[in-house]
């Protein structure tokens, strides 16, 4: 088991990364302020690894009940919320039980959201099961529900108590979730880490055979990149605002052809490809680096082509994006791999030439 830490100071936290680590209860156990907890997860994984995750609770002691909910981006919702917190309500979880979210990426919103509101505030922890949430979204503390008209429009920023990945749960994965995860992963690579970028291009067909050295190391690349910008700005006021990279363009293809037709990760891996080529188009990025990013998402198996929802479509879905300010949408843009800046000084007709520019043609 490796262990990495978000520095927040007393609300610091730990990220252990590991093979067996659903057995290894005392992560958790000795993080609970009482011995009760609520395992929120989905009808998924539910049958894979709750029985595991709960029994080892139980054999320490731990009181525990289960919340099932349905599978997929399309339930990232109030109503979704709701039924965790009948549940809760309805077993009179009380304000020291913490709340437990053993699933992928909209498991671990849903339940790190209503841990942030229920009894106005519980604690919680993160036991991703996806590779996506594993090196993203399981650490951070973003929590959010998607709305119509933008995805993970509605949240908080609520800290977990630890995040346990275990990395055995990466075995059951489809194939086109491992991807999606490695979007992410070649994320971190592209805005701040361009040796790592670099590994990644070198071993890119060892990850995608579930390797488990190359995925160990890229699961702790990652979240060490992580880590380290949270722990700089946790609530996305400067520099954290680079994770999104690819971000306004992904969350504009999510809404636009309805929640859960593209996985997160495949959205963000078109949307920083479209990110690069307008960063190029722009002056601020070569045609070299946009080809080698573009060539990396193709070998991880990520889809390139952008869904042609028009621009006035698209500037009206990224126009309820976080990041607009005073009216303007800011893009992440790329200077070079490993290194991005936000710009809010984007022309509409940069925009039009990425979004209507046709299908995308790369060499691997």
């Amino acid at each position: 088991m490796e262990t990495l830490n978000v520095a927040l100071g007393s609300r610091s936290y730990p990220i252990h990364i590991g093979a067996g680590l659903l057995a290894r209860a005392e992560l958790i156990v000795d993080k609970l302020p009482q011995k009760s907890a609520a395992i929120i997860t989905n009808t998924t994984v539910a049958p894979l690894y709750l029985a595991a995750l709960q029994g080892a609770l139980e054999a320490r002691g731990v009181g525990v009940v289960s919340v099932a909910l349905p599978d997929g981006e399309a339930y990232k919702t109030w109503g979704t919320l709701n039924r965790i917190f009948d549940a809760l309500l309805e077993h009179r979880c009380e304000r020291g039980t913490a709340l437990i979210a053993l699933g992928g990426g909209v498991i671990g919103d849903l339940a790190g959201f209503a841990a942030a509101v229920y009894r106005r505030g519980v604690p919680y922890f993160q036991v991703p099961t996806t590779l996506l949430a594993q090196v993203d979204s399981a650490v951070g503390g973003k929590t959010a529900i998607n709305h119509p008209l933008g995805k993970n429009m509605i949240g908080a920023f609520h800290q977990p108590l630890a995040v346990v990945s275990d990395t055995d749960t990466l075995a059951t994965l489809p194939p086109r979730e491992l991807a999606a995860g490695l979007a992410e992963i070649i994320k971190y690579g592209v805005i701040r880490d361009a040796p790592f970028f670099d590994w990644l291009e070198s071993n890119m067909a060892r990850l995608v055979r579930r390797d488990a050295e190359a995925l160990a190391y890229a699961i702790e690349r990652s979240c060490a990149n992580k880590a380290e910008v949270v722990a700089q700005d946790e609530l996305e006021t400067g520099p954290r605002a680079l994770l999104n990279l690819g971000h306004t363009f992904g969350h504009a293809i999510e809404a636009g052809t309805g929640y859960g037709t593209w996985l997160h990760g495949e959205a963000v891996a078109t949307g920083m490809l479209l990110a690069a080529q307008l960063s190029q188009r722009l002056g601020h990025l070569t045609a070299d680096d946009t080809r080698r990013l573009g060539a990396l998402l193709k070998a991880a198996g990520l889809p390139l082509d952008p869904p042609r929802l028009g621009l006035e479509r698209y500037l009206e879905l990224m126009g309820h994006d976080k990041k607009v300010a005073g009216g303007r949408i800011h893009f992440v843009l790329l200077r070079r791999i490993g290194d991005a800046c936000v710009s809010g000084d984007v022309p509409r007709a940069a925009l039009a030439a990425v979004l209507e520019g046709g299908a995308v043609h790369v060499r691997a």
